[in-house]
């Protein structure tokens, strides 16, 4: 049996065999993370933020494939410079189109870097005791779709443990 290899763009390709901002941030201000090693995608993200709230720096760590690495790689670049509210704005569709689009089997690598973003900038504020107003509530898709991600990797971990 042969394996088609996925087509993936040619910008994800370079972000994989050179990814940007690559590592644990040390003095980052908060950080996040979204998706199970055990489903083989792991992203942790690194914020450190100003007293602006200005993102200054933005890295990575990743446990996954080209897709994961690439998007991760991608979004701690578009962050860098500016305020939270406009971070929290960024969507799993515009990280996808900047590496080129993804396949249609990878979009869950765009939906976990965005997820993870945003816990961290729910961190950020949770920190402080502070809620601001443009924030939702609720969870937003990209959120709940990491969590719901996390919660089926457990569920095949323990199953695959009993047999």
């Amino acid at each position: 049996m042969s394996r088609v290899p996925l087509p993936y763009s040619q910008k994800i390709l370079e972000l994989f065999r050179n990814p940007k901002n690559l590592g644990k941030l040390e003095d980052a201000t908060v950080m996040a993370m979204a998706g199970s090693p055990a489903c083989g995608d792991l992203i942790a993200i690194y914020l450190k933020v100003d007293d602006r709230e200005v993102v200054e720096k933005a890295t990575f760590e990743s446990y996954g494939c080209a897709a994961n690495i690439a998007t991760a790689s991608v979004l701690t670049e578009i962050v860098k410079g500016k305020r939270l509210p406009e971070v929290w704005r960024i969507g799993w569709k515009e990280v996808a189109k900047e590496v080129g689009g993804l396949p249609s089997v990878k979009l869950h690598c765009g939906i976990l870097a965005t997820g993870a973003l945003r816990r961290a900038i729910r961190n950020f504020y949770r920190k402080r005791g502070l809620k601001p107003d443009w924030m939702p509530e609720g969870l937003t898709l990209e959120e709940r779709q990491a969590l719901e991600e996390e919660k089926l990797a457990e569920v095949l971990s323990k199953r695959l443990k009993l047999e």
